[in-house]
């Protein structure tokens, strides 16, 4: 039975600063959540390492409920996500509800069965997501191959070469001057110089 004394929370999570949070927040609305109580980071979810998430953590009391979107929006790494869960639940003593996943609502089946289907659920959830994230590192890498087979540059493009690069190139070449005095009429570290020119040539 829920504590009369329990307090909702909402978590939200986006991977980075650019991302838009909109969606999982809407999903909030309408479930009764303080708006105190809805906590967000900005930030990776490979660990738990996360200020808002660990704030919202030290407030949990026994009975208190958590609302998630999905579960990839607790964590992407499939262990950290299931000892994590461990201690929400058996720990804290609080309920959690994936609003993605009617199935993981930890307030419906407290039984034996309940707890069991619950928890299958929950790793298989958890491997998914991770290997979700491992399938988009490897397309991620997979596109820069081919990106770089079809001749594409990644990183910033190289400084334009000095007025004067092509003459005291020439007289490097010639052998009229070293190539440290080259690199120094162009106002250029040596190693650059020497990188320059055998991508010039």
């Amino acid at each position: 039975m829920v504590n009369i004394e329990s307090v909702s929370y909402g978590y939200i999570r986006v991977s980075t600063r650019e991302q838009n949070e909109d969606r999982q927040r809407i999903a909030m609305q309408g479930l009764a959540v303080p708006e105190e109580n809805i906590y967000m980071d900005k930030q990776s979810g490979k660990d738990f390492q996360r200020p808002q998430y660990l704030k919202m953590v030290r407030k949990f009391k026994q009975d208190d409920l958590l609302y998630i979107k999905s579960i990839d929006r607790l964590g992407r790494n499939y262990e950290e996500i299931l000892e994590q869960w461990r201690v929400l639940t058996k720990e804290k003593g609080i309920d959690i509800v994936v609003l993605d996943m009617p199935l993981l609502d930890t307030r419906r089946g407290k039984d034996l069965m309940g707890t069991f289907l619950s928890d299958i659920v929950l790793q298989v959830l958890s491997f998914v997501a991770e290997n979700e994230r491992s399938n988009i590192h490897q397309r991620q890498a997979e596109g820069i191959a081919a990106a770089k087979l079809r001749g594409v540059r990644f990183g910033r493009p190289p400084a334009p070469l000095p007025a004067n690069y092509f003459s005291a190139y020439q007289r490097w070449k010639a052998g009229v001057i070293t190539g440290t005095a080259a690199a120094k009429e162009c106002g250029m570290p040596l190693s650059s110089f020497r990188y320059r020119a055998e991508t010039w040539e």
